[in-house]
């Protein structure tokens, strides 16, 4: 096993829990998450409820196979996406000097829009894009189903 392969199972799998974390701790609590989307003001008001739905269960799936090491890179493109929207929409709110809870880590998360958060989404984003440039690395069912 070579350092990098080990270095990128590493981050994969912790990128992998961080998602899986994120969303557990959102499920069940789509009325808070959508407020929080909302705080935002950057989504049509119908597109809100949809998504506070769908992206706890989004998390725990890209985290479940970024952690397994399955579709590595495509769970990592998609996770590095993700982390940038986020990214973007935090520094969105700083901008435009909204006030608004992120809810990354569900309804009890009161961490505001702020520019190290900003600086922390766009470094989990460039780890997963990282994970997706050097995919799978050690320990991965990519490399099991691939031989």
């Amino acid at each position: 096993m070579s350092i990098r392969s080990a270095a990128v199972a590493a981050i994969r799998i912790l990128l992998g829990i961080l998602l899986i974390v994120a969303g557990v701790l959102k499920v069940g609590h789509s009325v808070e998450l959508a407020a929080s989307i909302a705080a935002f003001r950057l989504l049509p008001a119908e597109a809100i409820a949809p998504i506070a739905l769908a992206l706890p269960f989004v998390e725990i799936f890209v985290g479940l196979y970024l952690v397994i090491g399955l579709l590595t890179r495509w769970a990592a493109l998609f996770a590095a996406l993700q982390f940038g929207l986020y990214g973007i929409a935090v520094a969105s709110a700083v901008l435009r000097g909204i006030s608004a809870d992120c809810g990354c880590f569900g309804p009890n998360d009161r961490a505001t829009a702020d520019w190290p958060h900003v600086a922390f989404d766009f470094g989990l984003a460039l780890c997963a894009a990282l994970v997706a440039r050097f995919a799978p690395g050690s320990l991965a069912l990519d490399r099991r189903i691939s031989s």
